[in-house]
């Protein structure tokens, strides 16, 4: 069976500490490259395959937009985000799935709770219960089948992996990681997810950061990076990680499920990071630490977002103790 890397090639990336005590550490890998592609730090094995999960949405986003999708906006940032179901959050994928001349049911990822407890509020007042809208995924689901309807491409098979529109997601990773996918398989909302390195990903999230100030960058990338920047709130949620880091630090920043996060400086440089047990937590702890250690981010700066998006460990309703970092990683900062 194909899989991802093994504990014994893995390192610990970040440790739970409760009053004293060292509860839980979280194993995996990370990579951090320059702005030129090479590679600046590695700890644990960077070259087994990895499910990016949500982490490559962005380049699933760029393949729609060559298909002909004309996304603007916050559209884009949607469509390449995981968001928490907001009311102006499914507003967007409204709007898309209109100018596309297509409903809700038309989308294939699961109806969902949103995670915004105002929509959620919203409704469960209004009888309306679960909705596709508010999945995390439906922005990206909607730009798949807007493809669909610029192309003339079959909708109900959107999410079938020799479709044009997946293999036009799978072309766009293979260029940007310049790699090979490794493995296909089924993502939590239904579409593909494939396989690539821990250094693909991070060397796809360079060439896409770097694109807004290269004269030769593909101007629909340009657009992804410089459309997240602008809207974070619409790749994540207000007062989420993803959200407050490029808010804040101007990085490109996009989590993936199980533990997975890829990250971007203007500059290029750029982090993946793995935590394989796939508890997240401490994705951005580690992730933003590796950024700063490398010369890439403030120090200063990324410990006061850290302060903000790092959850807190609690007693009751008092600080019991702190998510930090393990030695691999606070090792760099010497």
């Amino acid at each position: 069976m194909i899989h991802t890397f093994r504990a014994d090639d893995a390192v610990e990336l970040a440790v739970l500490e409760r009053s004293g005590f060292i509860e839980s550490r979280h194993i995996g890998s990370a990579v951090v490259l320059a702005g030129d592609g090479s590679v600046v730090t590695a700890l644990g094995d960077i070259s087994s395959p990895i499910y990016p999960r949500s982490a490559i949405k962005p380049f699933q986003a760029l393949a729609a937009m060559q298909s002909g999708v004309p996304l603007r906006g916050a559209q884009v940032a949607l469509a390449a985000g995981s968001h928490t179901g907001s009311l102006e959050h499914m507003d967007v994928v409204e709007g898309m799935l209109k100018a596309a001349g297509l409903k809700e049911a038309n989308l294939g990822c699961p109806a969902d709770w949103p995670s915004d407890p105002e929509a959620r509020a919203w409704l469960v007042r209004s009888g309306r219960g679960k909705s596709k809208l508010a999945m995390a995924c439906s922005g990206k689901h909607a730009a798949f089948l807007w493809a669909c309807t610029e192309n003339g491409w079959d909708l109900d098979g959107y999410l079938e992996p020799n479709h044009p529109m997946q293999r036009a997601a799978r072309t766009t990773l293979e260029e940007y990681t310049e790699e090979s996918v490794h493995h296909t398989g089924t993502d939590g909302c239904g579409a593909p997810v494939m396989a690539v390195t821990l250094t693909g990903l991070a060397r796809a999230f360079t060439t896409l950061a770097k694109a807004p100030s290269d004269k030769n960058a593909n101007a629909r990338a340009a657009t992804i990076a410089t459309s997240m920047l602008d809207y974070p709130w619409a790749v994540e949620g207000h007062g989420r990680p993803n959200t407050v880091v490029m808010d804040e630090l101007g990085v490109l920043a996009k989590l993936g499920a199980e533990g997975v996060l890829a990250m971007a400086a203007p500059t290029g440089a750029s982090v993946a990071v793995k935590i394989l047990d796939g508890n997240g937590r401490a994705a951005t702890l580690v992730g933003l630490t590796l950024l700063a250690a490398s010369g890439a981010l403030d120090i200063p700066a990324v410990a006061e977002v850290l302060s903000k998006v790092v959850p807190p460990v609690l007693g009751g309703s008092h600080r019991a103790g702190s998510l930090r970092l393990g030695q691999a990683v606070s090792a760099l900062l010497n």
